[in-house]
């Protein structure tokens, strides 16, 4: 699973770490962070960590209902979310269905579409091309205040109830809280369908909560496989230091950081796995981007998402010979769904034919192995995580390893991984901005300063 041979002395020289001595010095503050985010789990009133209750699937039967009674009714499904609201479904989405299964002439399941931002041009622009009686809304906000989904619903709600009349509540699920906010009652009072978002689950962290599993499932992806990997990833985290992935890829972050290293490159040789990418920028960045507490030092290192091998020819030149600020997490996929080959359709061409019926994995394969080893021997570190191929469970052992792995380095770096402080004067000025109601006394307060659209 996990290959740390290129952060080693041996590899790196002076750049690298003496791994086994920092592992052992570093075990027991590395269980102590583990037992302490398990501690805090178990106590039952942590406000920030019920993304760990997630892999048992409470909300299970409530997603399947939803999804088999979708099933044949729906060609297509819009999902209205933003940030973790929309980047783990869109993650599972798109590395878990057919490379191109929104242009299957016939399918088994809908295509799903993530509206993530407000952009009136690709909004309306989807809705010219659906059919709005074939077509499923799934509106995701824990409060019901975010602007940018409240944007995109008035735009969905609009346009179904001008094409169905009464009926167009019948093409609405809501995912939100389930008692606040104001989308909770806005659903009871229209007669949407409802699903939870637990109360002590952040948008990042939510991935296996409805918000990411009704996607997946109206996509026709086995969500029981997803869960099942994030309990394996339990068990790992479970073990002691010595034999401890997650423990072990948060040490190597947490010591590189202490040396300078402030970048954290993610680069996954899958375009399937291109929106992992997306999803563990958001979860890094707004995890670990934070005051410490007690001295208030502003700590954190920046992920950058990249996909191999398209960004060996527009990033690696940077990650090898420039300034060594970085890291690289690379993630290699072991077997591919197709046995493609490449075809030696120019036997007469040295330069090509060499390429003639070895698989396209192996070559996928080979350009990650050289980068990895390019970057060593520059006395850039990089480790490598390895899936045996892209299937539910193993996507979902990665992705709870990878919440997981954020947590204890949370704890490491004595922060709240779990809150987004930073986030929130952004949402306030752009409801002043926006004239919501409650926000005069800042949107004079913008105006004075000359702050305006």
């Amino acid at each position: 699973m996990l290959d740390l041979r290129n952060v080693d002395r041996a590899r790196l020289g002076n750049d690298g770490l003496d791994f086994a001595s920092e592992l052992n010095a570093h075990a027991a503050k590395l269980e102590a962070a583990r037992d302490a985010v398990q501690a805090r789990f178990a106590s039952g009133t942590d406000a920030y960590l019920g993304w760990m209750a997630l892999p048992q699937g409470d909300v299970l039967p409530e997603v399947l209902r939803i999804a088999e009674r979708a099933q044949g009714r729906f060609d297509d499904v819009v999902v209205l979310g933003i940030g973790g609201s929309s980047l783990g479904g869109l993650t599972l989405v798109t590395a878990l269905q057919h490379p191109y299964f929104n242009l299957l002439g016939r399918r088994s399941a809908a295509r799903v579409h993530f509206v993530d931002n407000v952009d009136g041009d690709v909004i309306t622009g989807l809705l010219e091309v659906l059919d709005p009686r074939r077509t499923l809304v799934n509106v995701i906000s824990k409060s019901g205040t975010t602007t940018e989904t409240m944007a995109a619903y008035l735009s969905c709600k609009a346009w179904l109830s001008g094409a169905l009349g009464a009926d167009y509540k019948d093409h609405i699920v809501a995912t939100t809280d389930p008692e606040k906010g104001i989308l909770r009652p806005l659903a009871q009072r229209e007669g949407y369908e409802t699903l939870p978002v637990p109360p002590t689950v952040g948008g990042r962290f939510s991935v296996f909560s409805a918000v990411g599993l009704l996607p997946a499932a109206l996509g026709g992806i086995d969500v029981r496989a997803l869960l099942n990997g994030a309990k394996r990833a339990h068990d790992v985290f479970a073990a002691p230091a010595s034999d401890n992935d997650v423990l072990k890829l948060a040490l190597v972050n947490h010591l590189f950081a202490e040396r300078g290293r402030n970048i954290n490159v993610f680069m996954p040789y899958s375009t399937r796995l291109r929106f992992l990418s997306d999803w563990f920028a958001q979860l890094w960045a707004e995890s670990l981007g934070k005051h410490r507490r007690g001295d208030g030092e502003r700590v954190g290192t920046t992920p950058v998402k990249a996909v191999g091998t398209t960004d060996q020819h527009s990033q690696v030149q940077l990650y090898r010979e420039g300034p060594k600020d970085k890291i690289v997490t690379l993630v290699k996929v072991e077997q591919a769904d197709r046995a493609a080959t490449i075809p030696n359709a120019e036997p007469n061409e040295p330069e090509m034919s060499y390429l003639g019926h070895k698989p396209y994995q192996t070559l996928m394969n080979a350009e990650l192995v050289a980068t990895a080893h390019a970057l060593a021997e520059a006395g850039q570190p990089n480790v490598t995580l390895t899936l045996p191929r892209v299937d539910a469970e193993n996507l979902g052992f990665l992705m709870q390893l990878l919440m997981l792995q954020t947590a204890v380095n949370g704890e490491l770096l004595n922060i709240n991984a779990f809150d987004q402080p930073g986030v929130e004067l952004g949402k306030v000025l752009t409801y002043a901005l926006m004239g919501r109601p409650g926000f005069d006394e800042r949107r004079e307060e913008l105006q004075k300063a000359g702050v305006e659209i």
